[in-house]
């Protein structure tokens, strides 16, 4: 996996820079641009930064799983897709149940272990999805069926909702599927790991 870096005083035109550098096309590659400051008696600020193809980070998560599922005693098999700058890699095992965890706590263990391993490598976090055959798309659209069903009862009877403890993936589902539903409007409170969506009526 290779990081292309590059350094400069200005931001505005270092991505840019960047792109023609090393031939590389802005939808390919996962950036991000750092600050530095330098105090003293000629105070400057610099740029840096840094970037790595998706293809190639998909592909290193995809070996990592691999290896680390394969010491778990593990054959699986993987699929790879990249959407908007957002990686989807689907597993597919005899035992799925293992992969996926008591309420999907075990796969999301290891999305967020794979994020921190290509974090720790590259100072990058990706858009990263893991799932295990379609359990997270069917539970993406179970949560958007409950979201909206509680929405409408929102509506009808004015009363707040609050909805189970989410991590942030699937309360950003909520959100999404109820962004243009009419009279209703949500948000997040708590503190992690307690977080939730409330639904409340909005007032014309």
């Amino acid at each position: 996996m290779e990081i292309y870096e590059l350094n400069g005083k200005q931001q505005d035109n270092l991505l840019e820079t960047l792109l023609k550098k090393y031939n590389l096309e802005e939808n390919s590659i996962i950036f991000r641009i750092f600050e530095t400051k330098t105090n003293g008696l000629f105070k400057s600020t610099n740029y840096t930064i840094k970037a790595v193809k998706i293809t190639e980070v998909a592909d290193y998560i995809k070996d990592y799983l691999n290896e680390l599922l394969q010491k778990m005693g593990l054959s699986v098999n993987f699929e790879i897709e990249i959407n908007n700058n957002q990686i989807c890699i689907k597993m597919f095992s005899d035992n799925n149940a293992i992969l996926i965890g008591k309420r999907g706590q075990t796969l999301e263990a290891l999305q967020n272990i794979c994020r921190q391993v290509i974090a720790s490598k590259t100072q990058l976090l990706p858009y990263l999805i893991l799932d295990v055959e379609d359990y997270k798309q069917n539970q993406n659209k179970n949560i958007e069926k409950i979201a909206l069903k509680v929405a409408q009862e929102v509506k009808d009877t004015g009363i707040p909702a609050v909805l189970d403890n989410m991590n942030s993936y699937e309360r950003r589902i909520v959100h999404n599927v109820l962004l243009n539903f009419d009279g209703v409007a949500t948000e997040s409170e708590g503190i992690e790991p307690n977080r939730h969506v409330v639904i409340k009526k909005m007032n014309n």
